[in-house]
């Protein structure tokens, strides 16, 4: 009886995933990769965000890894490979988008659409913005997990993608909602733990918790009770998996800290910085940040009130990277129809340094997520790699200028 009702609370994403058998794997690793080796040549490789670069170099994939990087003069190149002349450009790894969304119309039937324009839409929200690796977190699992069963065949070309499952407080739909909208609210610890277990009964990689909703601008924001937050976190840390949270205001923040929330999906517009004692439970838990500068920076409100808000959120950021926090990048994409990354970069470099940046992109999401052959240009690493047509190190702006996305050894993105 109670998992009938917990289901019947979580609306039409869990029923219908459920129904459909959508028990996906707990890790969307791999893709089909191409047989053919890839070698990227004369390029100017970053193989860490923090390491000198290395000019004319070669890096040869195989297999779907790396099997090679070095000088021109030290690394031969295979007969049957294919080579991308890299001259006058530059190789970093693959960047992670840790703050996405498959809800457009497009994605609407994944499992039976045609894969030209899943591939197409993929390219100009993702893919075409050097993106190897998504977190969704927060989306419809019955079009979700059947679209990374495409991508991770190779029939659709897209990046890595896992997926959390969201829970909302009881009456927590937020105003930019659609009000036919049926999602999942949970009113008590019992019916978040409930859905958090189902969540990873289908496969899902990890939970989403909305500690703070918001209702519009003459209502109360409705904000989680920690119990409730607790219950969904204890569920997925069982299992390994991380939990985000959209905070909203000053009490979603604790709620994140007293429950064990793992990342902050967002800054907080209206909080003036974060106080000391949230600074000091952020480093002592271990709590990543996705700041989505750009989705903020675009509200539809006086331009003096959105530059205030940015001031707050840049600020934010700051002290949270000056704090020893780790920062992921994220832009709320598929939310928001922003797919150029070049704002967002602008902003974060506001408060960060350029290899900074290039770090939230890379080795800070591989290294919190765990994902240890990801996040590096170096032998043995997953063959994700971006080739890019400036040094981002020289001017961040160049992180949106992309040549060549790489996945697994798979060119995904083009530049035409």
């Amino acid at each position: 009886m109670e998992n009938r009702k917990v289901l019947r609370l979580s609306g039409n994403w869990l029923r219908a995933a459920l129904s459909l058998g959508l028990l996906g794997s707990a890790v969307a690793s791999g893709t089909a990769a191409s047989a053919q080796t890839l070698v990227l040549r004369g390029g100017s490789v970053y193989a860490s965000p923090d390491a000198a670069p290395l000019p004319d170099a070669v890096v040869v994939v195989s297999g779907g890894a790396i099997s090679a990087v070095g000088s021109a003069s030290d690394v031969q190149i295979p007969p049957d490979a294919r080579v991308i002349d890299c001259a006058g450009k530059t190789v970093v790894a693959g960047f992670w988008n840790s703050h996405v969304h498959f809800t457009e119309a497009v994605w609407k039937n994944a499992a039976a659409a045609p894969a030209a324009p899943l591939t197409a839409h993929m390219q100009a929200m993702l893919t075409r913005w050097g993106v190897t690796t998504v977190w969704d977190i927060g989306s419809d699992p019955s079009d979700g997990l059947p679209l990374r069963r495409r991508v991770s065949s190779g029939e659709v070309l897209g990046p890595n993608i896992f997926f959390a499952g969201s829970i909302f407080p009881r009456d927590g739909r937020p105003a930019y909602l659609p009000a036919e909208m049926q999602l999942p609210e949970a009113a008590t610890p019992e019916q978040a733990g409930q859905m958090a277990r189902a969540y990873m009964q289908l496969g899902l990689d990890g939970i989403k918790l909305f500690t703070g909703a918001y209702k519009g601008e003459d209502k109360p924001v409705v904000n989680m009770d920690v119990a409730i937050a607790r219950a969904a976190v204890d569920v997925a840390h069982a299992e390994g998996k991380p939990v985000f949270a959209h905070p909203q205001n000053t009490a979603g923040i604790e709620a994140v800290v007293a429950a064990g929330v793992d990342v902050m999906a967002h800054t907080v517009g209206r909080q003036p910085g974060y106080f000391p004692e949230q600074l000091a439970r952020f480093k002592q838990q271990g709590v990543a940040l996705t700041p989505t500068l750009s989705l903020f920076a675009k509200l539809p409100i006086p331009s003096e009130i959105a530059a205030r808000v940015v001031d707050n959120i840049v600020n934010q950021l700051k002290q949270f990277s000056e704090n020893g926090g780790i920062v992921l990048f994220g832009t709320d994409v598929g939310y928001t129809q922003l797919y150029d990354t070049t704002l967002e970069y602008e902003l974060m470099h506001r408060a960060l340094s350029e290899r900074q940046v290039l770090a939230s992109l890379t080795t800070n999401p591989a290294q919190y997520f765990k994902a240890a052959k990801k996040g590096r240009v170096e032998k043995e690493f997953d063959g994700d790699v971006v080739v890019l047509d400036g040094d981002p190190i020289s001017d961040v702006r160049n992180l949106a200028k992309v040549a060549y996305t790489i996945r697994a050894g798979q060119v995904i993105y083009q530049k035409p």
